[in-house]
């Protein structure tokens, strides 16, 4: 009796420790044979490796202790490019696919990565209809019919405004949801930082206390320094000859655009005929630009300039994302650029195309 005793308090005790939060990664992944697959997330700017386990006929198994709450991730094969991003929570989630489309597994067991997909489908229609919108502008710029871009232009920034109110809608309505951080950053991208304020502070608590949401709430800080009405940060960083150029040393003209792109960024590249045609148009009356560059090799950043003859004064530490300037600017997305006065007041910030090109000829005109 003692013995089966005994015995019962095994079998509990090893139950009541396998039944402790964690979680369970299950994937059948079709032609996947003999692949590592690794588990990772990135956290401040690396990426971490949580796990990883060899597919044997295409499945494997990846068991971990639990998470403080539900995180993205991406499960990446091997040393290919092929990855799918998903929430993992304490729950037994499976991942089901094949190798040449993982990006588009199916993804079940995941609560928050439902939502997300909910989400996702949501605004799937006007993210179409963008993707749609991007390929005409590509066809149009090669036909170099400037009527034809600037009505395209216009389509594609309605149609980016009705994305950015379904993003914000969300963030207002699902205020515990562990989805809404990821949804913040992306916004404060384009967002002022008086909106961003109001949502970060509509939050739940424990959503406010995630270290997304709290690098957020210090970039917000810097966000709010170089809004439009501030003083524009003064910085010094060389020309591509080696001499130092402050920024205080460029204020002067009626207007200032300080550019901040990098040669190995496509939107960069595609954005600059825009700032040509301005600076050539714009220069006599009183126009200048100021490009920093998030370019690691000179080489590159000097064939950029050349290539796409960019004419203006150009500055960069080639630091990459750790740019001082970017930083100071809390530049987090390229393109990015500020609109100064000649007062170093910023009057405009993140102009592009016609955009740019209306507010300077505004500007000037006065």
């Amino acid at each position: 009796m003692k013995k089966s005793i005994f015995l019962f308090l095994i079998v509990s005790t090893i139950v009541s420790c396998t039944s402790k939060p964690h979680y369970v990664v299950k994937g059948k992944i079709d032609g996947s044979d003999s692949i590592l697959f690794f588990l990772q997330k990135r956290d401040a700017g690396k990426t971490i490796t949580l796990d990883s386990m060899i597919s044997k006929n295409g499945s494997f198994t990846i068991t971990g202790g639990a998470v403080d709450y539900p995180q993205l991730v991406q499960l990446v094969a091997g040393k290919t490019r092929k990855r799918i991003a998903f929430y993992l929570e304490n729950s037994e989630i499976s991942v089901t696919g094949t190798l040449d489309s993982l990006f588009d597994a199916k993804v079940t067991g995941s609560k928050t990565q439902d939502l997300y997909i909910t989400f996702v489908e949501a605004n799937k229609p006007l993210s179409d209809l963008y993707t749609r919108t991007y390929q005409e502008y590509q066809g149009a710029r090669k036909s170099e019919n400037p009527a034809q871009l600037a009505q395209i232009e216009r389509k594609a920034d309605s149609i980016q405004t009705e994305m950015m109110k379904l993003q914000k809608d969300f963030v207002r309505n699902n205020p515990s949801s562990y989805i809404t951080p990821s949804i913040l950053v992306s916004l404060s991208y384009e967002s002022t930082p008086e909106e961003l304020e109001v949502m970060v502070n509509g939050l739940d608590s424990a959503i406010a206390a995630l270290p997304q949401i709290q690098s957020l709430k210090e970039r917000l800080s810097v966000m709010k320094a170089v809004s439009v009405g501030q003083k524009a940060p003064e910085f010094t960083m060389n020309d591509t000859n080696g001499t130092p150029v402050s920024l205080s040393s460029k204020i002067g003209p009626k207007l200032l655009l300080i550019d901040f792109w990098a040669a190995w960024c496509n939107p960069c590249r595609q954005e600059n005929p825009n700032v040509v045609k301005v600076y050539n148009e714009f220069h006599k009356k009183g126009f200048d630009v100021l490009g920093v560059s998030l370019d690691q090799k000179k080489e590159d950043w000097l064939k950029a300039i050349a290539d796409d003859k960019l004419t203006w004064t150009h500055v960069s530490d080639l630091k990459f994302w750790g740019n001082e300037a970017a930083r100071l600017y809390a530049v987090n997305s390229i393109p990015s650029n500020f609109l100064i006065d000649d007062n170093g007041i910023i009057v405009g910030r993140n102009l592009r195309g016609a955009e740019l090109y209306n507010k300077v000829k505004e500007v000037l005109s006065k």
